[in-house]
């Protein structure tokens, strides 16, 4: 069997890419959200979401971000939703602008609003789509998503974009997993789920933001963590033909994200990711290109590999990962910190002692 070393899920870049765009400064992608407003209520949820928030961005102002994003090297835009897409009333709107830029696409969202036509419009536009599924037991899902009967939307959801023709050639379909206490015993058979019908296992641990902090019940070990991600790296191995060396933050997923890309808010606001929820700037007030070139934090996590502290500096991976800066932004206040999540710490610790 030949074992893939490459990019094995189709959402991100290699490395090759990620090199020429730090060296001319730009953008490989640009996250957006829409609107904070959503039909569920994750209580794992980063964003908080429910409602919408007040000044959310106009579509031109979402056109002008897209246009500037692509001037500066920019090849996808990532549709988060902030809350649910799908609730954006100009979402085909936007979708078909992109379209036509030539831009690639993801979508992120929930499914519960997807419809036939919908998914044909999104196949139509080459829309990748990454749709959630936390669990294989409607009581699960449905508590997790905090809405009673939303795993049966979901799955119709899903349906819906089977029965459109997805996945197909680089237009991909994935399920967007969040690992915790709730699903844990889960994650194995869901991932081979995916892998058997060429869905992208998008599978990752959580952040203690936004709602996961009310529900401690969530929380997953770091032994856990470590030992689920063994699991799904042997399923990769001998059954799929992927090699992979498990990390946080996402299973078989490097996160490179800082080196090449950006989050807009609702709100217009600049932040490095989801998970490091701090405005750096304002696009309303400054240009996407001033606010990537003039932003500390920016330049700090674009030159990540020399500015981490801790024990992520001097880790065996440390050439090609470098944590969850969300977890280390989250847990300790330092986006710069180790990653406080990452059972690879822990071994650390024991070889330097054994020395």
């Amino acid at each position: 069997m030949t074992l893939n070393y490459e990019v094995i899920h189709g959402l991100d870049f290699t490395d090759e890419d990620i090199a020429a765009s730090l060296r001319r400064g730009g953008l490989l992608s640009l996250e957006l959200e829409f609107s904070k407003r959503c039909n569920m209520r994750c209580i794992y949820c980063y964003a908080s979401a429910g409602a919408p928030l007040e000044g959310e961005l106009t579509l031109d102002e979402m056109k002008g971000i897209i246009v500037q994003a692509k001037d500066l090297g920019a090849r996808k835009i990532i549709l988060l939703g902030g809350g649910e897409p799908l609730m954006y009333d100009r979402v085909t709107e936007v979708v078909e602008f992109i379209h036509k830029l030539g831009l690639d696409q993801s979508l992120f969202t929930n499914g519960m609003l997807m419809t036939p036509e919908l998914a044909r419009f999104l196949l139509a536009n080459e829309v990748s789509v990454v749709i959630k599924r936390n669990s294989n037991i409607a009581e699960v899902q449905d508590l997790l998503g905090g809405v009673k009967g939303c795993f049966e939307k979901i799955q119709r959801g899903f349906n819906y974009l089977v029965e459109a023709g997805y996945p197909k050639g680089h237009v991909q379909l994935g399920i967007q997993t969040v690992i915790c206490r709730q699903n844990l015993n889960e994650i194995p058979d869901m991932w081979t789920w995916a892998r058997e019908r060429g869905v992208i296992p998008y599978f990752e641990i959580i952040t203690n933001q936004g709602r996961a902090k009310e529900f401690k019940e969530l929380a997953v070990s770091n032994d856990e963590l470590s030992a689920v991600f063994d699991k799904l790296k042997g399923i990769d191995e001998t059954r799929f033909g992927h090699k992979w060396h498990p990390h946080p933050t996402i299973a078989s997923f490097t996160c490179k994200r800082h080196l090449y890309s950006c989050l807009v808010n609702s709100q217009g606001k600049i932040q490095p990711c989801t998970g490091i929820d701090m405005p750096v700037g304002d696009l309303r007030k400054e240009s996407l290109k001033d606010i990537l070139l003039k932003s500390p934090v920016i330049q700090n996590l674009r030159n990540i590999y020399s500015t981490i502290e801790g024990e992520c500096s001097s880790c065996e991976f440390a050439a090609d990962c470098y944590g969850c800066r969300g977890n280390a932004y989250q847990q300790t206040g330092n986006y710069l910190a180790s990653d406080p999540a990452c059972w690879l710490r822990k071994n650390s610790r024991k070889a330097k002692a054994a020395q």
